[in-house]
């Protein structure tokens, strides 16, 4: 052999599934689609099918003791994928059952292959090839004959350079005792999982011969639009790792959109930084994140804001929707209560890219985590990792808000430990001041940059967040006893 034989893939059409096949699909490849009763399989199926299939590239698929063609077409044509001029010309529909019910293995496969002849399809579907595995369990051949059949196809399809695809309810992939586990070159297994009241989709590359490809389970959702898959990734490491990278010393600052916060900062947020606001109820959180905003549309800077609301809030907040409705600032919400990390970071990526996006808000972490379905709200502080190293690489700057219940006597900058993750962090919080609840605010961390420790009382007014020039002169606010400084303090 003078030279490796280069594998060609295809590119599957399906949002994410390239990524986790390592490029696309191989060419020629006998694949498997596995998993429970309504997982998914068929949708997935007929949306590589509608991708793939041209005049050049023609598809066939075979229906066995499943849903009727025209039924399975009456609800296929509801997805956006679907094109039904390809159907006829690109796509042809043939019913296996009356062949599979005689029992007869050979007369199934020359049936398959009399349709490959006459159409010549690239493509070649068998949906639900399950039911071929029951007849052999049930009928007089048994499974030795089944696994004389699989290979026979497998070979056949290679022969007439044609990607196979055989769907089937197979709901534990690795166990089970069936011939196709192993002449299979890709195995795909799609599941559902139900926790309290919410169902989270999840899709694995099981097998994928002859091409890395992408382990673990990855989350997907069904829609309009079909299958839209999320692998869980994580971006590139900073490139100043390198030796001669330049190295950036002294970031650019940009302004917070309230004056008196920027000299707390020395200078404002250095640019592509994150910043934690912390805080109690009531105690200005969403209002500065609302002035961030409206501090870069000031500037010309587009924005993106992530909110969780409950439905009325936006409606409270004019400033906000007057820059949503002038182009300025991009809301990425939803009202799914089964949402995924991945779903959330590819939104708001997506929002940053058509937009240009420079200045992020995420209001609020605590809201955003009654949004998760349970299984990833156990593993919060991940989910929040990984949404704010995708954010840094993008080079924007964020600023995300968490609500805390302000114990007063006890220091505490978030929940569930994810302070340490951010570049920064602006506290706010309660204290009682000569007979009256006045609101502090402080810098308590900026990664790598100077800034003031003062404690500062702030007020909020029509005009937003006005923070009082001077420190605060009192001592111990944060035990809960505080007491006038003495002069000179």
């Amino acid at each position: 052999m003078s030279g490796k034989v280069s594998l060609g893939l295809l590119e599957t059409g399906v949002p994410g599934l390239d990524t986790l096949l390592g490029g696309g699909l191989g060419e020629y490849s006998f694949n498997l689609i596995a998993g429970a009763l309504g997982s998914g399989k068929t949708t997935l199926a007929h949306q590589m099918m509608f991708a793939l299939a041209t005049p050049e590239r023609r598809a066939l698929f075979f229906t066995v003791l499943g849903e009727p063609p025209m039924k399975m077409l009456r609800y296929q044509q509801q997805y956006d994928f679907f094109e039904l001029d390809k159907v006829g010309s690109a796509i042809r529909y043939v019913n296996l059952a009356d062949d599979l019910r005689s029992g007869d293995f050979s007369g199934v496969l020359e049936r398959i292959m009399r349709e490959v002849e006459a159409f010549s399809p690239s493509l070649v579907f068998v949906d639900s090839f399950r039911s071929v595995a029951q007849t052999a369990k049930n009928g007089s051949e048994g499974i030795a004959d089944l696994q004389h059949f699989i290979q026979e196809l497998g070979t056949r399809m290679t022969s007439w350079q044609a990607t196979t695809f055989l769907i089937g309810e197979y709901v534990h992939v690795e166990a089970e005792a069936n011939p196709i586990m192993t002449v299979a070159d890709g195995v795909l297994a799609l599941s559902q999982s139900q926790q309290d009241n919410s169902i989270v989709r999840k899709i694995r590359v099981v097998k994928m011969r002859g091409q890395a490809h992408m382990g673990g389970m990855h989350t997907f959702r069904m829609g309009d639009d079909g299958v839209r898959i999320f692998p869980r990734l994580l971006p590139p490491l900073a490139s100043d790792r390198l030796p001669g990278v330049p190295v950036d010393r002294d970031p650019r600052r940009i302004s917070s959109g309230v004056p008196t916060l920027d000299v707390l900062l020395h200078g404002g947020i250095p640019q592509g930084h994150s910043i934690l606001v912390a805080g109690p109820s009531g105690s200005g959180k969403t209002i500065l994140g609302t002035q961030f905003l409206a501090e870069g549309a000031r500037q010309g800077e587009k924005g993106v804001a992530c909110y969780f609301e409950k439905g009325t809030s936006r409606l409270r907040n004019a400033a906000l929707a007057e820059m949503v409705q002038g182009g300025h600032v991009r809301i990425v919400e939803t009202q799914a209560l089964d949402l995924t990390a991945d779903e959330l970071l590819q939104d708001l990526l997506a929002a940053i890219d058509e937009t240009g996006a420079q200045r992020v808000v995420i209001d609020s972490l605590s809201e955003f985590l009654l949004y998760l379905a349970p299984e990833f709200r156990r593993e919060f502080r991940v989910t929040v990792f990984r949404i704010l190293s995708h954010l840094a690489k993008r080079g924007v700057t964020v600023m995300v808000t968490m609500g805390l219940e302000d114990r007063f006597t006890e220091l505490r900058f978030s929940d569930a430990e994810v302070s340490f993750l951010t570049d920064g962090i602006i506290a706010t919080r309660y204290v009682e001041m000569q007979g009256e609840l006045t609101k502090v605010i402080s810098v308590v961390k900026l990664r790598g940059c100077s800034h003031s420790s003062a404690l500062r009382s702030f007020r909020i007014t029509d005009a937003g967040i006005e923070i009082e020039e001077s420190k605060v002169r009192f001592d111990g606010m944060l035990s809960g006893h505080p007491s006038a400084q003495r002069d000179g303090g």
